[in-house]
């Protein structure tokens, strides 16, 4: 390409410089690299003058390109050489046919009335008839990025509503061990109830056994997902960083469903009759 791509995909240079006007024009043998092939093939050295085989051609590396990581297909976007038009053309595949061209929008502008101007001028310079079907393809990346945004939104709903079941079963659990506690333990809170203990003591008895049963499940399983996450990130190769607002928030709200789940157990306990409780069997 030449140094305009830079600027339409937003790239910045790492180190080194831009192709000099005579080098676009001549087709000189030089290139920018992305950070994915400086690591690879330069390490931790300096790529800058070094030299760089392209099949049959060297080319002399004149600068990096700054990171930019994963595209939104899961491509690596650092792994990228980039050289002079004319000198792919002549050197490389012995053609002058471009396959894409890249297109940069200010912000605010109309991104459907621009993508119809390059419909048509494009449709113009191919000499297309208004019978003839398009033999290219104009793709909005920012109408991917709604696509892929919208997918996403369907998938955290999704994973949502596992997730809402999941707390369901869970608490639902916890009402169960709660109540069958509030029954073996009957005589001990009609003895409590009968010796001037109140009924919000109880409540409170058996709503903080409700929590602390939830809330260490809550941690309990955010130490399984956190080895998880690490055993996989290692496994596959991929980062992953540890978020604190997130697990806290996992825990509160482990404990908000023994709080929810426990209060009726809790409520059935402080109600119990003294004397009922004293005599059951």
């Amino acid at each position: 390409s030449t140094n305009d791509w830079l600027t339409t995909g937003n790239w910045k240079l790492a180190d080194g410089r831009e192709f000099s006007s005579d080098e676009l024009r001549a087709g000189g043998a030089v290139c920018l690299i992305g950070q994915t092939v400086q690591r690879e093939l330069f390490g931790s050295t300096s790529a800058v003058g070094a030299q760089l085989r392209v099949k049959a051609m060297s080319c002399e590396v004149i600068g990096t390109l700054q990171s930019k990581g994963q595209g939104a297909f899961g491509n690596d976007q650092d792994d990228v050489v980039l050289m002079p038009i004319k000198t792919l053309q002549r050197r490389i595949v012995g053609h002058t046919r471009v396959n894409t061209l890249l297109v940069s929008m200010s912000d605010g502008a109309d991104a459907t009335r621009i993508t119809a101007t390059i419909t048509q001028l494009l449709r113009e310079r191919r000499k297309l008839a208004e019978s003839d079907e398009d033999n290219f393809n104009v793709l909005d990346t920012k109408q991917l990025a709604e696509t892929l945004s919208g997918t996403t939104k369907i998938m955290t709903m999704l994973l949502g509503a596992v997730a809402a079941v999941s707390l369901l079963v869970g608490g639902i659990g916890i009402m169960n061990i709660m109540l069958v506690s509030v029954t073996e333990r009957t005589r001990e809170i009609g003895l409590r109830l009968a010796i001037g203990a109140l009924e919000r003591e109880v409540l409170l008895q058996f709503l903080i056994e409700a929590v602390v049963l939830a809330a260490l499940g809550g941690l309990i399983g955010i130490v399984l997902a956190t080895g998880a996450s690490l055993g996989l990130s290692a496994l596959m190769n991929v980062p992953y960083q540890f978020n604190l607002s997130v697990n806290v928030l996992s825990f509160v709200f482990s404990a908000a469903i023994g709080v929810l789940f426990g209060y009726f157990p809790a409520r059935r306990a402080a109600r119990l009759n003294p004397i009922d409780a004293l005599r059951h069997e």
